[in-house]
């Protein structure tokens, strides 16, 4: 859409805080929770996180699409976020992996945005006020009328959305090189480079619906099971929780990714809330309490594991909690603002971080966990007498 004229837009807060801009990528009108993004790359994993859905993005980088879009890049097959915020979109990708430009993809897809806009005052906004609903449009013109609306939109708390984002059928990704493992993963929002970091690793992932039952894991003949990212209020996932019980009973090792690790909280007896304005970008320093080292590691949530005797903000206790699946204690926590981002069992093959070690476009300072999640496989096949060819 190079050399177009654009028309205007608004965007509306459902606090009534307005924004004027002009329409880019499709023209129409959206609504979700508005959230920023820090990341100053890796605009097109962002879109195509499903644990973006329902959510519109502020990217808080000023220049957007300088790399246009490939096809290699995405997380899954769609763009999912409800809609786009920028400063200063690009005239023109320039890259040589570039197969187009990002405003025409997103025209493409359906998805509305608004560029020309303050993303430095919105996000400022949203930091002290909070994540909350936000209209933007390219057809209305009476912020008052879009705002009666923002208000008539559903909030975050209380969505169930894994669902909508799930695959519809089970699907396999081979390992690459000698097959070691096999693992089932539960698709709450599962992005496509988390099989690849397993198959890097000799790892058989077999992806499976969210609806999926103990029974359809085990028919897999997992070695192991995965809880990936996902969108939604993990207050919701009633059935995802009862299923991580139920593989914490068996014995089998499970590793979860940030929607996965507010899973494995709720099924360890331990609440979840909601953050103020979550942790969005790719440069959260994170203490991994185990070695002693900060990581500075990729971010997307708005939920967190709220740990007994730690009141949000405060800092975690480096303490044991007794559960009935034995000792837990926090593993990870976000130097920011003390949020707990991994548990660790002390008796059953379990642990989690909320954050996402399987990173694109990066930080790969994570990329460790996936090695600790082979050796815990490696480990608990080995006093079982267990081989892998």
């Amino acid at each position: 859409m190079r050399g177009m004229r654009r028309g205007s837009a608004i965007l509306v807060l459902e606090d009534g805080r307005t924004f004027h801009g002009e329409a880019y990528g499709s023209v129409g009108e959206t609504s979700g929770e508005a959230v920023f993004n820090t990341g100053m790359t890796g605009y097109q994993e962002t879109l195509t996180d499903p644990s973006y859905h329902r959510q519109v993005v502020v990217q808080t980088a000023p220049h957007i699409g300088n790399t246009g879009v490939n096809g290699e890049d995405d997380e899954s097959g769609r763009i999912w976020v409800a809609g786009y915020v920028v400063r200063d979109p690009a005239r023109i990708g320039s890259n040589w992996r570039a197969t187009g430009g990002l405003e025409d993809r997103l025209a493409a897809e359906g998805v509305v945005g608004i560029s020309g806009v303050d993303t430095r005052a919105l996000t400022r906004h949203l930091r002290e006020r909070g994540a909350m609903r936000v209209g933007v449009s390219s057809v209305e013109t009476d912020p008052v009328a879009l705002l009666a609306r923002v208000r008539q939109a559903p909030p975050m708390v209380g969505a169930d959305l894994s669902a909508e984002v799930t695959t519809p059928k089970p699907y396999v990704v081979e390992a690459q090189g000698e097959h070691r493992f096999t693992v089932a993963a539960l698709d709450l929002g599962i992005k496509r480079n988390v099989p690849r970091r397993l198959a890097a690793r000799g790892v058989t992932t077999h992806v499976l619906p969210a609806h999926s039952g103990i029974d359809d894991l085990r028919a897999t003949g997992a070695d192991a099971i995965f809880l990936s990212p996902g969108p939604g209020d993990p207050a919701t996932a009633d059935g995802p929780v009862a299923l991580a019980r139920a593989v914490l009973t068996s014995g089998v090792p499970l590793f979860g990714i940030c929607f996965g690790s507010q899973i494995l909280g709720r099924a360890l007896g331990f609440g979840t809330y909601k953050l103020g304005y979550g942790h969005r970008g790719i440069n959260q320093p994170v203490l991994d309490r185990a070695t002693g080292k900060v990581e500075v590691t990729s971010h997307n949530h708005g939920f967190a594991v709220a740990f007994p005797g730690a009141e949000p903000g405060a800092v975690v206790p480096n303490q044991v909690v007794d559960t009935e699946f034995g000792g837990i204690e926090v593993s990870h926590v976000c130097l920011n603002d003390n949020v707990v981002e991994g548990l660790r069992a002390r008796e059953v093959p379990a642990f989690t971080v909320q954050y996402h070690p399987e990173a694109a476009a990066g930080p790969h300072d994570a990329d460790y966990l996936f090695d600790r999640f082979t050796e815990l496989i490696e480990g608990r096949n080995h006093s079982r007498g267990r081989t892998n060819a």
